[in-house]
């Protein structure tokens, strides 16, 4: 069990340091080209290694998986970014796992316990104390969007538990990946067009968006809803967490007395979340 988690938690860490390529390598105003190549290269390659395509129901369940975790959610994401404050998007993300008990207790009757809902409130506030700042600014849209974005992967966690992949969870993964990145293709083809070159650095910061922060990622976070279900996502609460982390040790920004009271309390929220999932799972279990 512990090595389960601390492998499904990679993924959120990894997606942390996504905010710190971007900036470093990447070309500017480009966020719905960089969506896209990071989903749709890496699943059409996994695509093309397993040479299947989805069959009966799962046409369906891949098309909705791959927009709730991937098309629209970056859509309604990189949206909120150009609206929010990066800090603020964020914290309205990381109420992911709020809607995810929500959701659970709406669609399939799994009512919250108060330490699931206490531990996602703490966990938001936590974030809260991390990344917001006082001359932050609100728009009405972007906040929308940045609820959207938490909705959609929220749901997207919801469904994934219900589905379980008849097939080898890398390729399933493939299939979310290219039914998502060709929504993100036709969006940054039509409103961002292409950039008119590429320097190395970004073709390398391309590769890892692609590879790690895509493939491998998501290749984590759906093993570990399989084998944890939808209590892994309190471990999403970690993304903010490390690249507030990374911008410490790689970019200089140092840490306040009051973000290390929110790391701290981020960690404690997801230690409480991951145990009291692990403790109804095992009390399903005896019955």
């Amino acid at each position: 069990m512990l090595r389960a988690v601390l492998l499904t938690a990679l993924a959120p860490i990894v997606w942390g340091s996504v905010y710190l390529v971007t900036t470093e390598f990447l070309p500017p105003g480009r966020p719905l080209l960089a969506g896209a190549l990071r989903a749709l290269p890496v699943g059409l390659l996994i695509v093309a290694a397993y040479g299947r395509l989805p069959a009966g129901a799962w046409w369906g369940r891949a098309f909705v998986l791959g927009q709730l975790h991937i098309g629209v959610f970056f859509a309604l994401l990189f949206f909120a970014a150009y609206r929010l404050p990066g800090g603020i998007a964020a914290t309205i993300i990381a109420m992911q796992p709020l809607f995810v008990a929500l959701l659970g207790w709406a669609l399939h009757g799994h009512r919250p316990s108060l330490v699931t809902v206490g531990a996602a409130l703490s966990g938001i506030a936590g974030v809260g104390l991390i990344v917001l700042r006082p001359e932050a600014a609100l728009d009405a849209w972007g906040v929308a969007a940045a609820f959207g974005a938490a909705l959609c992967m929220a749901a997207g966690t919801v469904y994934a538990s219900r589905w379980p992949s008849p097939v080898p969870l890398l390729l399933s993964t493939g299939w979310q990946l290219v039914a998502g990145g060709l929504l993100l293709i036709v969006l940054a083809l039509s409103l961002e067009g292409l950039p008119s070159t590429l320097s190395a650095a970004n073709v390398g910061g391309f590769v890892y968006l692609g590879v790690v922060a895509t493939g491998l990622a998501y290749l984590l976070w759906f093993r570990g809803i399989r084998q944890l279900g939808v209590s892994v996502s309190f471990l999403v609460l970690l993304s903010p967490t490390a690249a507030l982390l990374l911008g410490y040790f790689l970019r200089d920004e140092r840490l306040g007395v009051v973000q290390l009271l929110g790391v701290a309390i981020v960690v404690a929220s997801v230690a409480a979340g991951q145990w009291d999932g692990s403790r109804r799972s095992r009390q399903a279990l005896l019955g």
